[in-house]
């Protein structure tokens, strides 16, 4: 599984209410929410934003609330993959349960630029920054993750299981 896209980058503790602002809650459509993913922390992300971009962070991405909206609103933007120093541990958690594929990675959190290029390889944990000639290391998904990852989420990966049915 690989995912190659340009870095979008922001800061220490973005929360999941400049992921996504409160006001636009009343919905759970992803098309809707997506429409106003990252506005309070950045404008023109969501005209900017192209399919297979990735978001790079510092620490503690994702703090706030527990809400699936945040990182419902990011992959139905089209982002492939989050990148950060740490994450807030119930963003993580959503983040997976939804199938977007997020990383803990403070070197590339501290090296890659906003604009830089990135290539990702998730089987290896392999970040290679294309504009840069540099590569970073993460941890590889664990194959329960990369079978949720593929699947789409964790309720799809659980459909095929037989001993659920």
């Amino acid at each position: 599984m690989n995912a190659k896209g340009q870095v979008f980058k922001y800061r220490d503790n973005v929360d999941t209410d400049v992921i996504i602002p409160a006001r636009y809650l009343n919905t759970s459509d992803p098309k809707e929410l997506a429409k106003h993913c990252m506005e309070d922390i950045d404008t023109t992300f969501v005209e900017s934003v192209k399919e297979g971009d990735m978001i790079v962070a510092g620490n503690n991405f994702g703090c706030g609330s527990s809400r699936e909206h945040a990182p419902l609103a990011i992959k139905t933007a089209g982002v492939s993959c989050v990148i950060a120093a740490s994450f807030a541990r119930i963003f993580y958690r959503n983040a997976i349960n939804i199938g977007l594929p997020i990383l803990e990675c403070k070197e590339a959190s501290e090296k890659v630029k906003q604009g830089d290029m990135l290539e990702v390889d998730f089987d290896k944990g392999i970040i290679q920054n294309l504009t840069k000639g540099e590569t970073y290391t993460a941890m590889p998904f664990p194959a329960f993750i990369k079978n949720i990852m593929e699947k789409g989420g964790l309720l799809n990966s659980l459909q095929d299981r037989e001993d659920l049915k």
